[in-house]
């Protein structure tokens, strides 16, 4: 069996989680369930970013012991999961000291080659977590990821890694593909940016400013590692790496990374320099999605419109959650949220659309008494939905959700035109055996998105087809 390893992106847990964690979570979670459809083995994993200093930083403000702090938002990052109904195959957490730790001094010994120390000043940003040239800042001095944040001036003594070194094998890995990043567009900019030598990295950081928080780096109990250097390497400490080699061997390298456009060049540059620096395989792809705004603002704590998702489940319920995000924010770009449009693609495609669909045909092939045999988990292969295979290839999510929306248009319209509660006999029972096929082809499409709704539609319909209440009540 084909295996197929993903991975979301690692957040922080300075926070509670927000709609942009739960994109993400969604995203990686359908493209999952996918491969699982086709019948790879798959693995998901995801976890928590804990070494980093803001999350100190935030426990402090907290007035809470920092390990306390993060593993009460690490669990909500766990709660937000079961409730999006995201099945995580491995949730690696940064402190964790039998498996993550070992993994990440493992990682640094065999770049060890790549690292020394020096003294250094610079600009870092600890929203980003990283040091910044002055020509990578805008007009004002400051991070683009973080505008209105001062950032600190800092300088200390610690170990960099010779990043310039693997300048055009960067480059070579990025444009033959070898290294995919999807979409085109963000590629190109990865390229752009690679137009310029790459500076060497500082990679730990004084006991002192990162307050004893963090990897000990091996040799040195003066240092900790620069968050990032750890952080990247859950992909690999969270399936073996440094701990169960067969494991690892059996799932790295990663098939695709799905991570906000916001840290494209840790994962495109940073990334795969440590992994050459260690003689480690590269992961396949990156596949790189968008930002969130809030009826057409950025969420901002200070605005006031960060959404919660877990008041937007528990308000409409998880699979209406899940397809306003897949099917609206477009995968390869930005897009909006806003209740206004959220009720109105509830109402239009799940109530009068999905949801009208299934009652109706339900009701007639009860009355009819149909009933059904075959196993639709064969029919995914089916050559006619090539193009929806492409979509999910792709990581198109949005598209593949209209590829689905189109059968249901279609099938309506076969309602409307046969008018089968106006037919009897043989092609009354003809056409309403098609309606159902195209019920179940409907719902088995749909098991990548809404995974809750696709199984109560598959289980009306198998075997004697039965009716049964609302899938989604209209809204007022």
């Amino acid at each position: 069996m084909n295996k197929f390893y993903i991975t979301t992106a690692i957040p922080y847990v300075n926070g509670k989680p927000h709609i942009g964690h739960a994109l993400e979570f969604l995203q990686g979670d359908a493209i999952a369930r996918y491969h699982q459809l086709v019948g790879e083995d798959v693995l998901l994993l995801t976890g928590s970013d804990e070494n980093a200093l803001k999350n100190v930083q935030a426990a402090e403000k907290e007035g809470k012991p920092v390990q306390e702090f993060i593993d009460e938002n690490a669990r909500r990052f766990e709660d937000l999961l079961k409730a999006l109904n995201v099945r995580v195959d491995r949730f690696q957490k940064g402190t964790d000291h039998k498996h993550h730790f070992p993994s990440s001094q493992k990682l640094w010994e065999l770049c060890k080659h790549d690292i020394y120390n020096k003294k250094y000043t610079g600009l870092y940003c600890v929203g980003c977590e990283t040091f910044y040239e002055k020509s990578e800042l805008n007009e004002k001095g400051e991070c683009f990821e973080h505008p209105g944040k001062k950032l600190e001036k800092v300088s200390e003594e610690n170990y960099f890694f010779r990043l310039s070194r693997y300048h055009q094998q960067i480059v070579d890995v990025i444009s033959s593909d070898r290294l995919k990043i999807t979409p085109e567009s963000k590629k190109n900019e990865m390229l752009s940016f690679l137009g310029q030598p790459l500076q060497d990295i500082s990679i730990s950081r004084t006991n002192e400013r990162a307050k004893n928080w963090g990897v000990p780096v091996p040799g040195d109990p003066t240092q900790r590692m620069y968050v990032w250097f750890d952080a990247l390497n859950i992909y690999q400490s969270g399936i073996g790496f440094g701990w169960d080699d067969e494991y690892y061997k059996k799932w790295w390298p990663a098939d695709v990374h799905v991570i906000g456009k916001g840290i494209t060049r840790f994962h495109a540059v940073y990334w795969p320099a440590f992994l050459l620096s260690a003689g480690l395989p590269l992961p396949k792809e990156l596949f790189v999605h968008g930002y969130i705004t809030v009826e057409g603002q950025k969420m901002s704590k200070t605005v006031g419109n960060v959404i919660d998702p877990f008041t937007l489940i528990e308000k409409y319920g998880v699979d209406p959650v899940r397809y306003y995000l897949l099917r609206e924010i477009p995968t390869h770009g930005d897009g909006d949220f806003s209740e206004r449009r959220f009720k109105e693609l509830y109402n239009a495609d799940l109530a009068n659309g999905l949801g009208n669909l299934v009652a109706r045909v339900a009701k007639l092939a009860e009355k009819s008494k149909i009933q059904r045999s075959k196993d639709p988990k064969i029919q995914i292969r089916n050559t006619k939905y090539e193009q929806f295979h492409t979509f999910l290839k792709e990581y198109r999510l949005n598209e593949a959700i209209e590829f689905i929306r189109q059968k249901i248009s279609e099938a309506d319209r076969y309602i409307n035109e046969t008018k089968p509660w106006e037919t009897t006999g043989e092609k009354h029972l003809t056409d309403i055996y098609h309606l159902s096929e195209c019920v179940v082809e409907i719902a088995m499409l749909l098991q990548p998105f809404l995974p809750s709704t696709a199984e109560k539609v598959l289980n009306q319909f198998s075997s004697k087809v039965h009716s049964s209440n609302p899938l989604f009540p209209r809204l007022e």
